[in-house]
């Protein structure tokens, strides 16, 4: 990512020492930093490479259709053309696309060469590491640069020794933390060089931008795991809890930092609450609140689990959206309203679905969407006027799951706010959970908190009803 305007600011967080924290916004035209264009052109270079390779490719099977096979001494004469533009002189052995194309690039994988658009791909990633590393100091350390060197020189031994190195030094969530700024660059450089041909379209999504498809390890399609996600999704109003009245009774405001605080208090066991606002102007507007993701287990009644966040990243249209759909349905929320959607981590992913949907943006005015961790930037929404704003902790994972990390140039489009800070507090999975992004909102980066606040100002009045409800797969 490029930085559109940069102001540091030091701040004590609740609990800790003081520190320096890098804050962002991007979104904004900025004066380009000379190794990310080098990056970019690189990466250009590569794909142009692997186009003309997977031209090449397809003119090979061609010539084994029974036309070409009439004339036997031209199609020869063809194959010699075909395969010596595919050779380490030219093109550097590069097959790819179809069935012969996917065959020939897994005798290449076992033969250990790398072609000329891997290599060009490898040294974008390499000059974008080394862009990351200037801007995070904690990246030069001697056994992250000899991971990342281990990484690029395929030598899963020496990977394996140097994460052991970084693990010993810092402990399994540290390092966590400190790779994460370029988790998914190393992920895809390594799933490039690596055996497995199965995986090597998520580096190329990661090259350029766009969502991965595949997990980056194994490369097993993520509409495997959405296969599961199936149920038509089911609303219906529930009674909150003791703690959760209570918490809505505290966070009454309309203040980024309380809506954060009531996604923390839903928890992640499929609740989503929706608030009634008489606003300043008398006018009645609506707020969703979208928790996100159980890790307990792979798949269960709700839309909130890890099957359903695989789901909502490559689809628009999921059980999640489906069942918040009924829920504004259920509570009457007249046509032609305006809404705003906030979420956090899946419930992000969700509040973006939703106002990617053209029915239901026709049907409400979405006019604002907050997303908190969420891995939302290849996502487009239908209405071109609804206001996106992205908040993210550069030291969260979980937000580079879009294939678009800290790192990468790919800008966010045009129109949306993207909020983003370096802040090491909280290690990974801790630096994602939604208590610690209020926490750092309301302590360590306030302005933040009070640009965002200001953008979504239009909200602000008094609370008229909160209304719980339970959203189920089916």
């Amino acid at each position: 990512m490029t930085t559109a305007s940069t102001q540091r600011s030091t701040a004590r967080a609740a609990a800790g020492p003081v520190r320096d924290v890098v804050i962002e916004q991007r979104g904004i035209p900025a004066e380009p930093d000379p190794l990310m264009a080098a990056s970019v052109a690189l990466a250009e270079a590569a794909v142009e490479a692997r186009r003309a390779s997977a031209t090449i490719t397809a003119g090979l099977a061609s010539l084994w259709s029974p036309s070409s096979l009439a004339d036997p001494l031209a199609a020869g004469r063809g194959v010699l053309g075909t395969v010596k533009a595919l050779t380490v002189g030219n093109l550097g052995y590069s097959p790819c696309g179809g069935v012969v194309g996917g065959a020939l690039r897994a005798m290449e994988v076992l033969g250990r060469r790398r072609p000329l658009s891997v290599g060009l791909a490898v040294d974008s990633f390499r000059v974008r590491l080394q862009a990351a590393t200037a801007q995070n100091p904690d990246l030069g350390a001697p056994d992250v640069q000899n991971l990342i060197s281990s990484i690029t020189a395929a030598n899963p031994v020496g990977t394996a020794l140097a994460l052991r190195s970084m693990v010993g030094r810092l402990g399994i969530t540290r390092a966590l933390t400190v790779l994460a700024p370029v988790s998914i660059e190393l992920f895809a450089m390594g799933g490039l060089l690596d055996a497995n041909p199965w995986n090597d379209d998520v580096a190329w999504v990661v090259l350029m931008g766009g969502t991965p498809r595949a997990d980056p390890v194994v490369g097993l399609p993520v509409k495997v795991l959405a296969m599961v996600n199936r149920g038509q999704g089911r609303a219906y109003r529930v009674e909150p809890d003791r703690i959760l009245r209570v918490a809505m009774q505290r966070n009454q405001g309309n203040d980024i930092v309380d809506y954060v605080n009531n996604i923390a208090a839903m928890g992640n066991h499929g609740l989503v609450l929706l608030r009634r606002i008489r606003c300043r102007d008398n006018v009645v507007r609506h707020v969703v609140l979208l928790p996100g993701t159980s890790f307990a287990r792979l798949s269960n009644a709700t839309p909130q689990d890890v099957v359903g966040c695989f789901d909502n990243l490559v689809h628009t249209d999921t059980t999640y959206t489906r069942a918040v759909g009924k829920l504004l349905a259920d509570a009457a929320v007249p046509e032609g309203s305006e809404a705003m959607l906030i979420g956090h981590s899946l419930g992000g992913i969700a509040a973006v679905n939703l106002a990617c949907d053209p029915v239901l943006a026709s049907m409400y005015r979405l006019s604002h969407v907050v997303t908190v961790g969420s891995p939302i930037d290849n996502k487009r929404t239908a209405d071109p006027a609804t206001k996106v704003i992205s908040l993210v902790n550069e030291y969260d994972v979980f937000p580079c799951m879009d294939g678009r990390g800290p790192a990468c140039p790919v800008e966010v489009p045009t129109g949306w706010s993207e909020f983003t800070w370096r802040d090491e507090t909280y290690d990974f999975p801790l630096s994602h959970a939604p208590q610690t992004y209020s926490a750092t909102l309301r302590s360590i980066v306030p302005e933040i908190r009070e640009e965002t606040n200001a953008l979504i100002s239009p909200y602000d009045g008094d609370v008229v009803a909160d209304w719980t409800y339970a959203v189920r797969d089916k």
